[in-house]
């Protein structure tokens, strides 16, 4: 669980980071509300909120997190995970499948030979999966749905009921799609009931910090980091996030993949949701959408993210290798904390909050970075920002960093102070400085 006291430390470093990526996206307008639902055509505009969660839970946020929205397309993967852990995948996969569409998400197909639904990310696949939940009425699955969510994002989740009546009365595309689904033998029972759930469904109201606390759950394997309970079994995130990764953003999603290396989905209510698994999970709200249906402002701020601070998928790999390797106290008040293998963002972030959630226990901390492997500029920035928070808590920080990684060469002079080539000599300037 999560320490009660703030870390004041960490948090001031990540937030500089989300504060600056947030703000370099406030001025971008482009893009349109989603009029197709006349009462999302009445939301402010300017909603901008962007959230981030660690896997064990710590919440960053920056901008308008605290506005409630509609889920929307984001709804799609969750209750495709409860379909899957409800009556298993061999099941699903009888009615649903997992191929990208290429296509529009409210595109009125299904697969050429199967005569199912391409995958669960698009309107087809989302009515089908809403029909596989087991209930003996609409109100029963949909309740079912809302108490999935719910687990997920660590809180009760609750309607829209505006946005679920508008959705209702102009909903004769889905209607199409649900009908057309009926007569290939799709959708079992009143097509019209299904739909109604799907509409509530699509209805749900959230936060930005909901969808990062849901895509943490996610990141974690299905336990959710705020309650510390089990929302989903791992095969099921496994399976979930494989199909995200592949169809999430729609007809974008091939970008997506080579930009931003993260699965994510998006809502025309203008969240985004993405999961570095392991690691940490994303959310974003901003309303404004593109031709395919994302977040214009959401799309930009986490190709920010991941460029900026190393989360694409494919570095997960190196960012597991990242760990404590030891720490341990060399003498009254100093204490040494080493660091070995390849240190971006995450890793940075989890070494960072582990010296400040214990630095009532030393007055100096020694980091060694002689084992790091490799490191980039956003962990570089937070490991150098790690003195500041600790000399205003009257303590002091020194680095043990014989090969330049952290501190180049060239900015040497600038850190001469307390930048060391041996933890030896480091432990020698923190004794004297702990003795007076």
């Amino acid at each position: 669980m999560v320490p009660a006291v703030r870390l004041r430390l960490v948090a001031e470093l990540v937030q500089h980071y989300l504060d600056r990526i947030r703000a370099e996206q406030i001025e971008l307008r482009d893009g349109a509300l989603a009029s197709y639902i006349p009462e999302l055509a009445n939301v402010d505009p300017e909603g901008f909120g962007l959230s981030l969660s660690s896997s064990d839970g710590y919440v960053y946020e920056s901008g308008d997190t605290a506005v409630e929205f509609t889920i929307q397309s984001i709804s799609k993967p969750f209750t495709y995970a409860l379909a899957l852990s409800r009556i298993g995948q061999d099941a699903v996969d009888a009615r649903i499948g997992v191929e990208p569409s290429g296509e529009a998400f409210n595109e009125i197909s299904v697969d050429d030979v199967t005569k199912t639904p391409k995958n669960p990310m698009i309107n087809a696949g989302a009515i089908a999966a809403v029909s596989l939940i087991p209930g003996a009425n609409a109100d029963e699955r949909f309740d079912r749905i809302r108490e999935f969510y719910s687990a997920c994002a660590g809180r009760r989740l609750d309607i829209d009921m505006q946005v679920y009546a508008s959705e209702k009365a102009t909903g004769n595309r889905n209607r199409a799609i649900a009908y057309m689904l009926t007569s290939f033998g799709v959708l079992d029972g009143d097509p019209d009931e299904v739909l109604d759930v799907y509409f509530r469904q699509c209805s749900v109201k959230v936060t930005s910090t909901d969808l990062a606390r849901m895509a943490a759950t996610l990141a974690r394997g299905g336990l959710n980091p705020l309650t510390g309970r089990r929302a989903i079994d791992a095969d099921v995130v496994r399976r979930t996030l494989s199909v995200m990764v592949t169809c999430g953003m729609y007809d974008a999603t091939g970008d997506w993949v080579s930009a931003v290396g993260m699965p994510a989905k998006s809502g025309v209510g203008g969240g985004i949701v993405a999961v570095l698994p392991g690691q940490l999970g994303i959310g974003v709200y901003s309303p404004r959408l593109d031709s395919r249906g994302n977040s214009v402002r959401g799309v930009q701020v986490c190709r920010n993210l991941s460029s900026q601070l190393g989360l694409h998928f494919l570095t997960v790999g190196r960012e597991s290798s990242s760990t404590l390797r030891a720490v341990f106290d060399v003498h009254p008040g100093v204490r040494v904390y080493e660091v070995q293998g390849d240190l971006l963002f995450a890793g940075a972030e989890q070494v960072l909050r582990s010296a400040e959630h214990a630095r009532g226990g030393y007055d100096v901390a020694v980091l060694d970075v002689t084992r790091v492997d490799d490191i980039n500029d956003a962990a570089r920035g937070m490991l150098t920002g790690m003195r500041a928070g600790l000399t205003a808590a009257g303590k002091e920080a020194y680095l043990v960093d014989p090969d330049g990684r952290v501190v180049p060469p060239d900015r040497r002079d600038d850190y001469d102070a307390i930048v060391f080539r041996t933890v030896d000599e480091a432990v020698e300037a923190a004794r004297q400085w702990a003795a007076g």
